[in-house]
Parts: structure tokens; C-alpha cells; sequence
């Protein structure tokens, strides 16, 4: 998706297909992840949550077409989100390979922010990578604190993931977020965060600008666009933000 709307914005093309595909064709990924403990015992995403014991994998595909927004609008397109700005990175050097990086996290998404040419006040929602690991959860709300943060109590950005839904898509997890976001943008309402019963002793939810809906929310147009963040992290280290926001 980030490289589509680099070649939209460069002119190298007028219509991209973004998009990915994850299926579980042979047994061998499961039964390795399975044997290291990468997997959720119980088959349950439980993002942000003490339970949080590992991750669940998922099928599925996901596509969108993208143009740039003066072509959409002269060419009659129904446009259904506007890509503000994207970035990607690159975590470096960790302790080990499955360990994440704070700060390459927290630099995507104010790289993607810059390129959005927005500020983290304008972010009311963040669709979280949340693969529901007790190493992976705390550091990402971490490093979404740390650039989204402080706000007024009144005004949090509310958190969630994808992958307590459907769990971990992983090829096509990215646009299983992007594509979600999109929906919820268009029905003006946030889908419930499942299996949140207790906080993650280890994520600090006190004093960071988040809450997390385990209802469904109304997320109505107001005054300014409804704007949203989308991460999602690769298992090498590669890391991806992208900025949403609503359709004119």
C-alpha cells in the first residue's frame, strides 16, 4: 500500500491494486510456531489483555484500489477513505529476531504522520498491529504513547485490533486493518475489541491516551475528518503505518 501511493504520487502510475493474501495450505508453519510457543493455547487473540498468551492464525484476502483523489472524483469513483500518508521502516538490530523495537515504531508513525502532514492530535483511532503477545502488546502501546500522547481525559484515542476478530492474517494482516478501518469509517461505528477482560499488567493504560472499546462505539462525523492510524509490523522487523481518513 505504501509503495502503491509512492508510485501514484510520483506519477509512475493512475490506478494501483494494493493488497495481500494469507492461506494455511501445509501443516509445517503451525506445528513450528507451535512448538516454539508463538500460539495462543486456547485459539484466542486476546490483544492487550493479562491473558495475552500468544497469537492465532488466520486466513484470509484482502484488495483496494487506489487513485489519486482529484482522478477518483473527475472519473465519478465512489471514494471510500482518503490514504493522508504512509511510512515504513526497519526495526535494526534486536535481541533476537521475534523482539520488536520501541523506537522504530514510534519513528513510523511519526514519519507516516509527517507525510500525512497531520499531528498526533488529529488521530482519533488507532487500528493496532496487537498480536496479542506479552512481549509485543506493551511495546507497541508504549511507542503509540509516546507520539499520540498526552491527551485531555475527554478526548482519548480509542485502540483496537483486527486480530481479536479474525486473528493474525499475516501476509494480508496489513490490509485486514486498512479494510476495517475503512468499514468502520463508512458505518460512522467502531466493532467491539473481543477478549478484553483485564488489562496486560505490563501496559500502562493509566496514564497513556487510550481506551479500548469492548462495545460498539459510535464514531460520528463531526467538525473536522475522523482520522485513523493502521500498523502493522512485519516478523523480520519491518514496520508499517499508514494514516486513513474519511471521505469527502
Amino acid at each position: 500500500l505504501h509503495l502503491a501511493c509512492q508510485s501514484l504520487r510520483q506519477g509512475e502510475c493512475d490506478l494501483a491494486l494494493a493488497g495481500g493474501v494469507s492461506l494455511m495450505i501445509a501443516p509445517e508453519l503451525s506445528i513450528a510456531l507451535s512448538k516454539w510457543g508463538f500460539l495462543a493455547a486456547d485459539g484466542r487473540c486476546k490483544t492487550f489483555d493479562a491473558r495475552a498468551n500468544g497469537f492465532v492464525r488466520g486466513e484470509g484476502c484482502g484488495a483496494v484500489v487506489l487513485k489519486r483523489l482529484g482522478d477518483a472524483l473527475s472519473d465519478g469513483d465512489r471514494v471510500l477513505a482518503l490514504v493522508r500518508g504512509s511510512a515504513v521502516n526497519q526495526d535494526g538490530r534486536t535481541s533476537v529476531l521475534t523482539a520488536p523495537s520501541g523506537l522504530a515504531q514510534q519513528a513510523v508513525v511519526r514519519e507516516a504522520l509527517a507525510n500525512a502532514a497531520l499531528a498526533p492530535q488529529d488521530i482519533s483511532y488507532v487500528e493496532a498491529h496487537g498480536t496479542g503477545t506479552e512481549l509485543g502488546d506493551p511495546i507497541e502501546l508504549e511507542a503509540l504513547a509516546a507520539v499520540l500522547g498526552p491527551r485531555p481525559a475527554d478526548r482519548p484515542v480509542l485502540l483496537g485490533s483486527v486480530k481479536t476478530n479474525i486473528g493474525h492474517l499475516e501476509a494480508a494482516a496489513g490490509i485486514a486493518g486498512v479494510i476495517k478501518v475503512v468499514l468502520a469509517l463508512r458505518e460512522q461505528a467502531l466493532p467491539p475489541h473481543l477478549h478484553f477482560t483485564k488489562p496486560n499488567p505490563h501496559c500502562d493504560f493509566l496514564s497513556s491516551p487510550f481506551r479500548i472499546p469492548t462495545t460498539l462505539q459510535p464514531w460520528a462525523a463531526g467538525a473536522a475528518p475522523r482520522r485513523a492510524g493502521v500498523s502493522s509490523f512485519g516478523f523480520g522487523g519491518t514496520n508499517a503505518h499508514v494514516v486513513l481518513e474519511e471521505a469527502p
